[in-house]
């Protein structure tokens, strides 16, 4: 199996399975700066080169534990961060801005908390509906222009939106969930992605952890954990939702791998340019996670994905 791609309208050649970073400061339960560091250091040493953060995590604090923990270690790691979601003072969500002013002061507070010169990559995180896509790329692209940020990407957008940017600057990624429990993106992003030359990247690819198996019911998730409150947690939903995980461990028992591992591969094995950003805190996690470039999965495996996965998820995903 491939695994590393050219990012989109970039010169970055990136391994396909990046480091989703969000989960090392806040949203799921508890977390530890020392064994997140010690994560982020190892990742380098297995090849990873890809991480995904973003401004709203831990208001600020996930770019600043990655700035601390690539300090000196910047040279051939790709980057990638956020702006748009508002936070408070308390950490209280305030909506969507994607003002031009925003935007710029947004990315210099990035720079600051990263120690960092220039973005590799900039995401708009979620599409301020009182802006239109074309005045928030055009200031994204004054952002290139001044050497703040080298690529433009953007976050949860439909086909028409991703085009109507794509029209101003080129885009070079769209980040959108996806995974078999969230797989809106083949309708039409994939084919636009495509099209345009973009690189479509995947997170959430084991389903906020459910897909791994290792969610059986609320009770396996401490207080505080945001996922109490996403309606596909809820104890309706994890009983229906738990037909994904069979067929999963169904294919995994066969190969003797692990249900994360075909998840991923599953990602993977969509097409050879995908990318996907699982997150993790853990060690052993992110070594299980990157065994999943040498798993083969056969037209077998994938009919058998396709035909006895569920043709619903229950709940919705936000």
């Amino acid at each position: 199996m491939k695994q590393t791609t050219t990012l989109g309208h970039s010169t970055f050649n990136i391994n396909r399975i990046g480091l989703g970073c969000m989960g090392m400061s806040e949203f799921y339960g508890s977390f530890n700066e020392n064994e997140s560091i010690n994560t982020l250091h190892k990742a380098i040493d297995l090849g990873v080169n890809f991480f995904d953060t973003a401004d709203m995590y831990g208001s600020g604090a996930n770019e600043q534990l990655l700035g601390k923990a690539f300090k000196g270690r910047w040279d051939n790691l790709v980057l990638a961060t956020k702006f748009a979601i508002m936070r408070g003072p308390n950490g209280e969500f305030l909506g969507v801005n994607g003002k031009p002013e925003y935007i710029k002061q947004s990315c210099d507070q990035s720079l600051q908390n990263l120690g960092v010169e220039s973005i590799d990559l900039y995401y708009m995180h979620r599409k301020d509906p009182e802006v239109e896509i074309e005045e928030i790329v055009g200031t994204m692209s004054d952002l290139v222009k001044e050497g703040k940020i080298k690529s433009i990407g953007l976050s949860e957008v439909d086909a028409e939106t991703l085009r109507r940017a794509h029209a101003v600057h080129p885009i070079t990624a769209l980040q959108t969930e996806y995974s078999l429990w969230s797989r809106e993106p083949e309708q039409e992003i994939f084919e636009v992605c495509k099209e345009l030359g973009i690189t479509f990247v995947a997170y959430s690819p084991l389903g906020r952890g459910f897909l791994t198996g290792a969610i059986k019911s609320r009770a396996d998730l401490e207080e505080g954990d945001f996922r109490l409150g996403n309606p596909r947690f809820t104890d309706e939903a994890i009983h229906e939702n738990l037909k994904f995980v069979e067929v999963i461990e169904q294919i995994a028992k066969s190969k003797g791998v692990t249900k994360a591992q075909v998840a991923l591969a599953w990602i993977l094995s969509q097409n050879d340019e995908i990318v996907t950003i699982p997150g993790t805190r853990k060690v052993h996690r992110l070594e299980e996670n990157l065994v999943a470039f040498i798993i083969e999965l056969t037209p077998a495996d994938l009919e058998v994905i396709q035909n006895s996965s569920p043709a619903e998820t229950t709940g919705s995903r936000d």
